[in-house]
């Protein structure tokens, strides 16, 4: 049986989240981890709202919290751009200010795209910055990038069986 793209990445995002589901079901049931936020600080909510719409194809789905909480929707898991101006500490009663300049954290995204030389060149036309060169893996291309907010993710074009081991 053949699908088209559309059919398949349907079909593919149904099983997987009728799977999430259930396994949600199983951990609720345990007291474990039900969904995952993703939050994005942002120092200009509409710029952020631009380029992740523009940059990464998400859509925005609704303003939260007095229009200061964007939540952006088109990928497994919903985004949260949060509207937090530089200069206020992320932590109560800890000296930090978030840093909007580009910077460096060991959690960052990974947004898998269907054409990563055309998706490169979406993300930078709204604002984002490729850093380096596309590189080339046995599982497929990458493309390191950073948000207009200093953000870094990655975008990533899988090949044959991706992360899957071979046979």
């Amino acid at each position: 049986m053949f699908f088209s793209v559309a059919q398949a990445r349907t079909r593919c995002l149904t099983e997987t989240t009728s799977g999430m589901q259930r396994a949600g079901k199983a951990m609720a049931a345990f007291g474990g981890i039900v969904e995952l936020f993703i939050n994005i600080d942002v120092d200009d909510l509409e710029k952020g709202i631009a380029f992740y719409e523009k940059g990464l194809g998400l859509q925005l789905t609704r303003r939260l919290f007095d229009d200061t909480v964007a939540e952006m929707a088109g990928v497994s898991s919903v985004i949260y751009l949060i509207e937090a101006a530089g200069d206020r500490s992320p932590v109560t009663g800890k000296c930090i200010r978030r840093d909007y300049g580009r910077h460096w954290t060991p959690v960052h995204l990974d947004f898998v795209v269907e054409d990563l030389r055309a998706s490169v060149a979406r993300a930078a036309f709204a604002g984002g910055q490729q850093e380096g060169e596309i590189q080339s893996f046995n599982w497929g291309l990458l493309a390191t990038m950073s948000d207009p907010f200093g953000h870094g993710f990655c975008l990533l074009q899988l090949t044959g069986k991706g992360y899957q081991p071979g046979e």
